[in-house]
């Protein structure tokens, strides 16, 4: 799949000098900043939550008093514009913007959706006690951190979840959460607060679960586990460091949120321009 890289200023897109390669890469040869990614929907005119994914740059750049090259309406009608070309595939897009000058780029890349039988057969999962640096900043710097983590992401390995003190705070690129009846488990400290993640927790909610605020352990026997991401949705968990959770199967409650939050996206997107 072909990657663009467009450096973004008010006045103009100008293509990177940067080689084509994956996100992370071209990410990791940027100065530091921070960033956020996304699909797009709808023929790509619509993203979920795409002012929260605009607001991981802006905000965070705002209190360190640095101004970005482009601002947020300009922004967003050069994605809409960018994603065009990619159709009739969505896109898969990450914005940066730098620390040291404020810079915003974009990378983008047709979007590839996961197979069927990844929802219907679940994923295996390894851990590692890596952690980011600021788990409410979304920082370029915590791609280079785990360049090496990322590697073990082949094969049957589908994601690598980060740990600390034997308990499970999240996935190196999603949240995760554990099922232990009709109680939905998940960390709320030293985690990226993912905008798939508060769409999956209002929707557990109204289906009936509840919801308990902690750091599964690794050793715990969950009956189900799931993680989430704005482009994956909810992907089932089998295992994890080669352990079986509960049957070692998908179970009632990830199939449940996993239809719910498909209806939400199409009912809860955002237009790219408003």
């Amino acid at each position: 799949m072909d990657t663009t890289l467009f450096k973004i200023t008010q006045s103009q897109n100008s293509p990177s000098s940067i080689p084509v390669k994956t996100l992370d890469e071209i990410t990791r040869e940027l100065p530091q900043g921070f960033y956020t990614t996304f699909s797009t929907l709808s023929g790509g005119t619509r993203v979920l939550g795409f002012r929260a994914h605009l607001q991981r740059l802006y905000n965070p750049a705002a209190k360190m008093g640095l101004t970005a090259s482009v601002d947020e309406a300009t922004l967003r009608s050069r994605i809409a514009d960018m994603v065009k070309v990619n159709l009739p595939k969505e896109s898969r897009v990450r914005l940066i913007l730098t620390k040291d000058t404020g810079t915003i780029y974009v990378g983008i890349l047709p979007f590839e959706p996961l197979s069927e039988s990844v929802y219907r057969d679940g994923v295996q999962v390894i851990t590692s006690s890596v952690m980011r640096n600021d788990p409410r900043i979304k920082g370029t710097d915590f791609i280079v951190q785990s360049a090496e983590q990322r590697k073990l992401v082949r094969g049957n390995v589908f994601e690598v979840l980060l740990t600390q003190n034997g308990k499970i705070l999240e996935g190196m690129t999603s949240n995760f959460y554990a099922v232990k009846g009709k109680t939905l488990i998940t960390a709320r400290s030293g985690i990226l607060l993912g905008v798939t993640r508060r769409a999956v927790l209002r929707i557990a909610r109204g289906q009936g679960m509840s919801i308990k605020y902690r750091s599964p352990k690794i050793s715990e026997k969950f009956d189900e586990a799931f993680l989430t991401s704005s482009s994956r949705g909810v992907v089932p968990i089998v295992s994890i460091d080669q352990n079986l959770v509960g049957r070692g199967k998908g179970g009632k409650w990830t199939e449940t949120l996993s239809k719910a939050y498909q209806a939400y996206v199409e009912e809860r997107s955002e237009r790219i321009v408003e």
